[in-house]
């Protein structure tokens, strides 16, 4: 009987204190967590012998390039598709038409925010165009420094390049770097080796995970000390099917398959999409084209200390033992600065 009494009591001294607030209900546990919502979605649009890439993060929408003329269509289709009703920036990364001729059409039907260019004039008539669409939307072409920073979502973009002037417009591309969480992606529009070195020098930190490769993968670019600074885990080579111009060029196909980069091309697998959650990072495409692999064991090469040209191993002007130095890979023979072999490695 006292039994019953004393737990009558502790209920009404528990429900006293709950209703006083002197002791707390327990909290209810949390449910399951969600798979990860991917924070930023790079989209590396297919767009022939040219370049266009949409991000997105949060709701907010960036564009940098916008491809030909005649690639203008398609470029406002696709970011319809995917909900865009307005743009944060709009980056021209240079202007040449394979990069501004787009842009005229997107901003004829997106508002926007603002737009970014190396320079606000340009004798073309598709970047005449992009100037006055631009004017159209009450905005002024802003050209960026480097050290700019800018917020979209939940990412930034800071502007690299160019650090110093150039009469060739392939080098007054914007260099951007697209931050999200622990996780970087790298844009360098039509930059060729010149001005990667010159970007280099000037101490910029250019390490980053996904690499969009200069100049559509012409010999002229992804220079081996760039490509050792950046030292990407993927590139994406945004170039057109049996393109005139012979893009990718072995060169820079040959350096990214020494540095064991996981290459994706746009003229192979179309529309290249890249997702994070600030941490992990993923890849999907338009086509069902396998992704070639990535040699995992390496080739030994070796250099004659003399004369600094480096060989084959089967090689007939491989120098005496005493003048012999090795590398793994063709890449790191380069970036020390000896020259391939004419007879084994042409």
């Amino acid at each position: 009987m006292r039994k019953v009494k004393f737990l009558k009591l502790l209920a009404a001294l528990l429900s006293f204190l709950l209703l006083t607030g002197c002791v707390r209900p327990p909290e209810p546990t949390d449910p399951p967590s969600a798979e990860a919502t991917p924070l930023l979605t790079v989209h590396y649009l297919d767009v022939g012998q040219a370049d266009c890439a949409l991000l997105e993060s949060d709701g907010a929408y960036i564009l940098i390039d916008g491809g030909n003329v005649g690639d203008s269509s398609l470029v406002v289709s696709y970011l319809r598709s995917q909900g865009v009703l307005e743009l944060s920036a709009v980056f021209c990364s240079h202007a040449h038409e394979d990069h501004v001729g787009g842009l005229p059409g997107v901003l004829a039907v997106f508002p926007t925010e603002a737009v970014y260019a190396p320079t606000a004039t340009h004798a073309s008539d598709c970047f005449d165009d992009f100037v006055y669409y631009t004017d159209q939307q009450g905005l002024s072409i802003t050209i960026p420094q480097p050290g700019d920073r800018y917020t979209f979502g939940d990412a930034t973009v800071e502007v690299l390049g160019p650090v110093k002037s150039y009469p060739d417009p392939n080098d007054t591309s914007l260099v951007l770097m697209v931050t999200c969480g622990q996780r970087r992606f790298l844009f360098t529009g039509d930059m060729e080796t010149g001005a990667e070195n010159d970007l280099l020098d000037s101490g910029a930190s250019v390490k980053a995970d996904v690499l969009k490769v200069g100049h559509h993968g012409s010999e002229t670019s992804t220079g081996y000390r760039f490509l050792y600074e950046v030292s990407p885990e993927h590139a994406v080579i945004s170039v057109g099917a049996d393109n005139t111009y012979g893009h990718p060029d072995e060169v820079p196909l040959s350096r990214l398959r020494d540095a064991g980069v996981t290459v994706y091309r746009t003229d192979l697998q179309g529309t290249v999409i890249a997702s994070t959650d600030g941490k992990d990072l993923t890849f999907s495409w338009e086509t069902g084209e396998a992704l070639p692999e990535v040699e995992t064991t390496p080739t030994v090469f070796i250099g004659n200390i003399k004369s600094k040209v480096f060989h084959r191993t089967g090689c007939g002007n491989l120098p005496k033992e005493s003048n012999q130095v090795y590398f793994l890979t063709r890449f790191l023979a380069e970036l020390a600065g000896y020259t391939p072999c004419t007879q084994c490695l042409s």
